[in-house]
This record gives structure tokens, C-alpha cells and sequence, in this order.
């Protein structure tokens, strides 16, 4: 009969391995592949000048060398973390006070559903569209310009993509009006698997909103918290679409929009591959510690 019992799992387990065959292949051909190729590419000179092509030639780590003298890499990774803070922070504080209020049931919002369909599908617009309509919309000639001119409030048209907090503000508002409805969609699913008996419990003991807020809603919903934190902080990183597009690929005005894809994106266009290797390596590395950071900074919090 043990024999039998054990037969059967192996068959079971035979199943499941074939099950990951697809994933396994797919993640060996278009990830560890390419990645394992970035970290070689990264030891050799390798770019074209003219018609003429220099390398490969094996220099170590020379373009790790030339990436962080320069100085430009940090002002870059700069613009990147300014730009991720101006849209992440406000998008986490109205992606947890709306997901507080719809999944409030006391409240018992009508229309609650078309509400939720509505703030996530600015998540569904392509990033160029939303970038190609606010640079119509934000230009000195645009309808936003015109608004305020004859309101009053301007005596002539502002050049929002000449100033620099401007332009970033621009970008920092256009990824939060883009990822807010994600995440108060993920914090809300959260906030509807809290067990109510522990808000029951609350309310006896007289505690107020805020403080079942806090003492209940934030500790339980950390775990779906450090994940949205991580994730914004890769796709953070990851920023182009809507800078390259907003301001172009040399990140206007005086390259303060400039972001570290973006960087990387020059290098690979002017066939520079050895030095956008490098960028890359320095970008997993970064992405790797910002995201341990965050994971241990919360698992300690929760052992205390």
C-alpha cells in the first residue's frame, strides 16, 4: 500500500514538473540569457565609431570605470528617484484612503463598481498616448495655458516644459494618475480580506477611525504595502516611456528629466554596447538593494 501511496505522488509531481517545462524555457531564452549576456558585454569595449566598428576587446571592468567618473550616472539616478517620490507619494496616500472607503461597508457607496472601473483604466492607456496628450495639453500654445491667460491667473502663457520642477511635477503626475487605480485596487482586496470581527472588537473598546486605521488596517495590509513599495521602486527605475516621450531623449530642460533608462536607452542607440552593459549591471544591482532594503526594513518592524 506504500508502495502504491508513493507511485501516485511521483505521478502527481511528474505532472507538475511538466506543467513548469513552458515557464522554465520561456524564462531561460528571454531572461537568464540575456542577462547572463548584459554582465559578459559589460567587460568589453564594444561600440561603433563612424562606419567603423572597435571591438570587442576585453577591457574588464574599464566601462564601470568611465560610467561612474563621469558623475552623470548619479544626476540621472537623481532625476529618477525625484520623479518616482513626486508620483509614488501621492499615489499611495489616495490609493489608501480610497481603498478605505470602498471597502468601508457602513459607508455603502452607490456605484461603487463603476467607480473602481474608472479610476484603473488610465492604467489600460498606452504610456505614449498619455504622454503625446499632456504635452498637447501643457504646451505654451495648449489649452491649459489658455485657461489660465484668460482667467486671469497668467498674464502670458507658461513654458511648463522649460522649467524644471515643472517638467518633473509633469512626469510625477502623469505615472500617479496612471498606477493609482492598480494600487487601490490591490490594497482594496486587502483591506476586504481583514476579518470584521476585528473592527467589532475595536469599536467596542471605543476606538475611533483613525486609530482602527492604524492599528489594524496598516500592520495587516504590510505585506500587500512592501510589495506595491518594491514594485514601484523596479518600475521606478524602469521610468522612460513618459519622460522620453514628454521631453525627449535628451531629457529637457538641461537633462533634469534625463532617467536612467533613458541614459541607457543613448548608449544602445549609438551602438555602444559595452557601456550600456555596464548601466545595466549598475541598474540590477541598484534595483536588487533598494528592493532588499525595503523587504528587510519591514520584516524587522515586524519582529518587533
Amino acid at each position: 500500500m506504500e508502495k502504491k501511496k508513493k507511485s501516485n505522488v511521483v505521478k502527481y509531481n511528474r505532472w507538475g514538473y511538466i506543467f513548469l517545462i513552458p515557464f522554465t524555457i520561456v524564462f531561460i531564452v528571454f531572461q537568464l540569457i540575456p542577462l547572463i549576456s548584459t554582465f559578459w558585454n559589460s567587460f568589453f569595449e564594444n561600440y561603433r565609431s563612424g562606419l567603423t566598428q572597435i571591438g570587442p576587446n576585453f577591457i574588464a571592468f574599464d566601462n564601470f570605470k568611465k560610467v561612474f567618473s563621469s558623475g552623470e550616472i548619479w544626476m540621472y539616478a537623481k532625476n529618477t528617484l525625484i520623479m518616482w517620490i513626486l508620483g509614488f507619494v501621492p499615489q499611495i496616500f489616495f490609493s489608501l484612503l480610497l481603498g478605505a472607503w470602498f471597502s468601508d461597508k457602513r459607508l455603502n457607496i452607490k456605484g461603487a463598481g463603476f467607480f473602481k472601473t474608472v479610476i484603473y483604466m488610465p492604467n489600460l492607456i498606452m504610456a505614449s498616448a498619455f504622454a503625446m496628450l499632456f504635452f498637447t495639453l501643457f504646451s505654451d500654445s495648449g489649452p491649459i495655458n489658455s485657461i489660465l491667460v484668460n482667467m486671469g491667473i497668467l498674464s502670458k502663457p507658461f513654458s511648463f516644459f522649460s522649467s524644471i520642477w515643472a517638467t518633473r511635477g509633469l512626469v510625477g503626475f502623469m505615472n500617479f494618475v496612471m498606477w493609482f487605480g492598480n494600487t487601490t485596487l490591490l490594497l482594496m482586496a486587502g483591506m476586504l480580506g481583514i476579518d470584521p470581527s476585528l473592527y467589532e472588537a475595536a469599536e467596542v473598546d471605543g476606538a475611533t477611525s483613525t486609530q482602527k486605521f492604524f492599528r489594524i488596517t496598516l500592520p495587516i495590509l504590510k505585506p500587500i504595502l512592501v510589495y506595491v513599495v518594491i514594485t514601484s521602486l523596479i518600475g521606478g527605475l524602469q521610468m522612460f516611456d513618459v519622460p522620453n516621450v514628454l521631453t525627449g531623449t535628451n531629457g529637457d530642460p538641461v537633462r533634469s528629466s534625463m532617467t536612467l533608462i533613458m541614459y541607457l536607452n543613448n548608449q544602445l542607440y549609438s551602438k555602444n554596447y559595452g557601456l550600456g552593459g555596464a548601466i545595466s549591471v549598475f541598474l540590477f544591482f541598484i534595483t536588487a538593494i533598494l528592493s532588499f532594503i525595503v523587504f528587510k526594513a519591514s520584516n524587522e518592524k515586524e519582529v518587533k
